[in-house]
């Protein structure tokens, strides 16, 4: 019990520390009076980047939008960290892998454990299939995709469920998973507009049907 209670501790000082950074960095608009102060905040960009990888928690963020993150990609010494972000964010388990393989030395300097990486990224790239599927996901491509085996899928469906980043239904005889909602790893720009448009298609579609039923109007 006492185990469980110091865990949860860390873990809300982990999430609020995590806040704390996206707040700070999102201060930074990348414009030339920010020049001097920016390129000091390369260690608090690194820092977020590393506690949003190591949190089971986190599935989403919009750090690759922010200035003070996206000028580690050309930082000798950060272009690593820069680049382990964008694999978590838009790409899959193999990317990871072969990442892994070529900066061991580096993800454990940082304090990363490989299996949990491997873990939250098998989660991250159920996340990107679920964004390019039309709606159903066979289990071949999440076997493909997750690097598992068949008797594996449903284990990792219940995980994405249970982690609050899918919602679907699973057809065992077809061997498909039928996705109604998921998390977008990345909540930027592009992500506000499709928000917006949707709104607007179900703005006109409850406007249709308000006009054919007047009578709600008192409701």
């Amino acid at each position: 019990m006492e185990f469980i209670l110091v865990m949860m501790i860390i873990d809300s000082m982990t999430k609020e520390y995590f806040k704390f950074l996206n707040k700070y960095l999102a201060t930074f608009d990348g414009s030339a009076d920010d020049a001097d102060a920016i390129g000091a905040a390369k260690e608090e960009a690194a820092a977020a980047i590393i506690e949003f990888v190591k949190s089971s928690d986190l599935y989403q963020c919009d750090l690759l939008d922010m200035p003070a993150v996206a000028q580690l990609e050309k930082d000798e010494k950060y272009q690593p960290v820069y680049e382990l972000l964008k694999i978590f964010l838009t790409q899959r388990l193999e990317s990871y892998l072969a990442f892994q393989t070529a900066n061991s030395t580096l993800l454990q300097g940082y304090g990363l454990v490989h299996e949990e990486c491997i873990t939250k990224m098998r989660l991250m790239s159920l996340l990107d299939l679920s964004g390019h599927c039309s709606g159903e996901i066979p289990y071949s491509a999440i076997t493909k995709a997750l690097e598992i085996n068949d008797d594996e899928v449903e284990y990792w469906i219940v995980k994405a469920i249970s982690s609050k980043i899918l919602d679907c239904k699973v057809d065992q005889l077809n061997q498909l998973v039928i996705v109604s909602r998921h998390t977008a790893r990345v909540f930027g720009m592009p992500q506000w507009q499709s928000l917006r448009s949707k709104l607007g298609v179900w703005r006109g579609k409850y406007r249709k049907c308000y006009q054919h039923n007047p009578s709600q109007q008192g409701d």
